[in-house]
């Protein structure tokens, strides 16, 4: 699940795949999916480079992130063709530490994040990969930033906000630009500083004006 600029851009990555195993009873219990259905489905090393292509200089958000890397590390190996490793075409970020240092003795479960954050996961029923990531998309961006859209419209009766450039062009409405005030900009410092602790230097703000 692809997002740009701390938004979903509508692009996504969804393969099934054949294991060349049976799958135990407790794992459909878990996700669903059966032989039957993945009998004639490709296998990793049919889809490693669009993967691969898919992920390249990106940062991968994965919960309990060592898990899951360590299986796709071992499908590279299996794979041939000097792949390399996860980590040699994107990083990795785990939310599961991040929570951790956040949250620190408390539970830190996808599900248990959901709570924290009031994000919905009613529609976990089964465990299915892009569901979940769609999921841990949310909670990403909860952990790291709060509010993540603007919702000030919603209410007003007759807002339309798809009119609103037309109607900008139309009225030559210019915007007042308002500057944050020595004591407002103090506040914002003071803020950062407390982000920066909390999250043990992964204030995402402090980090681009860092690049």
């Amino acid at each position: 699940m692809e997002l740009v600029n701390r938004r979903r851009s509508g692009q996504s990555f969804q393969r099934y795949l054949c294991p060349d195993r049976p799958i135990d009873t407790a794992a459909v219990d878990v996700h669903g999916i059966d032989d039957a259905f993945l009998a004639d489905k490709p296998r990793f090393h049919d889809v490693a480079d669009e993967f691969l292509e898919f992920v390249r200089g990106a940062e991968l958000v994965i919960h309990n992130a060592p898990f899951d890397v360590a299986f796709l590390d071992r499908e590279l190996e299996l794979a041939g063709g000097n792949r390399g490793r996860l980590r040699d075409h994107c990083q990795v970020l785990d939310t599961l530490e991040l929570a951790r240092q956040l949250h620190p003795g408390q539970r830190n479960s996808l599900d248990a994040l959901c709570g924290r954050y009031s994000v919905d996961n009613s529609r976990r029923e089964l465990h299915g990969a892009l569901l979940d990531a769609q999921i841990l998309s949310d909670v990403y961006l909860a952990m790291t930033g709060g509010q993540v859209a603007l919702s000030l419209d919603r209410g007003v009766e007759g807002y339309d906000a798809s009119r609103m450039p037309t109607l900008i062009e139309r009225t030559g409405f210019i915007l007042r630009v308002v500057r944050a005030s020595a004591g407002e900009l103090l506040a914002h410092e003071a803020r950062l500083a407390g982000i920066e602790r909390a999250s043990d230097g992964r204030c995402l703000w402090r980090a681009l004006e860092r690049a």
